[in-house]
């Protein structure tokens, strides 16, 4: 593993900070009052923390959460990886995962040293596709670190279930340009692939988060070494038979990128974790869903928060 990740220059950007994770420097945010609860949000593939919009981060703040949300390796103003090797799409795709950086241990370990970072021994982690598997993978590895769990549009690791389709993978492995405009344009015709059928598709706030992020950082070298984490680090499922915290799991009935399958296994590997899906969600957040999908996250915490040891707490 490359021993000089970069930060990248950002603009003015208030309340974003950096901290130090090993090697790495995450970029981070936080939403609400520092003495709430801690809950930490972990966005999914080429999505940049802007990818949990602030009026979300602020229904769960207002909901008695201190909410630290922050961008992977690899994406927006954290480290990138330049240094590493091309990732081999074509051997990845056949089953080689020798040209991949990092594996989801790595950027559990980041998140750890995000918490390490703000003075935290633990919090609770919600994750979101890729951010979910990440969010699984703390959980199996550090579940000292874990009260509760929540896990959004994500799977299990097994090639079993979750598959995507055909167009939404065309559409995540379609070409990025590099230009501005080209750029924007990609995420805005990803979406219309894997968004979601049944609710208003909010083509004004996509294309606003889509150019901020474009101005923050662009590197799909860095998107490509983050899905290389992804078969690098293996099957879940058998692991995820140990996790004993309290866990949610969330997923859209209609999701053409992580088949609703892949929800179902998460949910039935974890002991006690309850399911909801929302018919009509695909692989993202409608708004019109916000205020039920922080209901249920609170309604997990609170619970999680009355079992908590005092060694948890802090």
């Amino acid at each position: 593993m490359p021993t000089s990740p970069t930060t990248r220059p950002h603009p003015t950007e208030p309340g974003i900070r950096l901290a130090h994770a090993g090697d790495i420097e995450i970029a981070y945010e936080t939403f609400g009052i520092e003495e709430d609860v801690p809950l930490v949000l972990i966005m999914g593939l080429a999505t940049q923390m802007l990818g949990w919009p602030d009026e979300f981060c602020d229904l769960l703040a207002r909901a008695g959460h201190y909410v630290i949300r922050f961008d992977n390796r690899d994406i927006g103003l954290s480290g990138h990886l330049d240094d590493a090797q091309p990732v081999d799409l074509a051997a990845l795709t056949s089953g080689d995962t020798s040209s991949a950086a990092y594996t989801l241990s790595d950027m559990a370990g980041d998140t750890l040293g995000l918490l390490d970072a703000l003075g935290l021994t633990s919090a609770h982690i919600v994750g979101a596709s890729l951010g979910g598997m990440i969010a699984q993978t703390i959980a199996i590895e550090h579940p000292a670190r874990v009260r509760s769990l929540t896990s959004i549009m994500s799977t299990t690791g097994d090639p079993a279930v979750g598959q995507p389709t055909a167009a939404a993978m065309g559409a995540v492995l379609a070409p990025r340009p590099a230009d501005r405009e080209g750029a924007i344009e990609r995420v805005v015709e990803n979406y219309r692939v894997i968004g979601s059928p049944g609710f208003v598709f909010d083509e004004e706030a996509l294309r606003e988060r889509a150019a901020r992020s474009y101005d923050r950082s662009n590197d799909p070298a860095g998107v490509l070494r983050q899905l290389a984490a992804v078969p690098a680090s293996g099957d879940r499922t058998a692991e995820l038979r140990s996790v004993h915290v309290p866990t949610l799991v969330l997923h859209g009935v209609d999701d053409p990128l992580a088949a609703l399958s892949g929800g179902i296994a998460t949910a039935a590997a974890i002991p006690s974790a309850e399911l909801i899906t929302f018919g009509g969600m695909g692989h993202d957040l409608p708004r019109e869903l916000w205020t039920r999908v922080v209901e249920a996250i609170a309604t997990l915490t609170r619970r999680a928060e009355t079992a908590l040891p005092s060694s948890h707490v802090g």
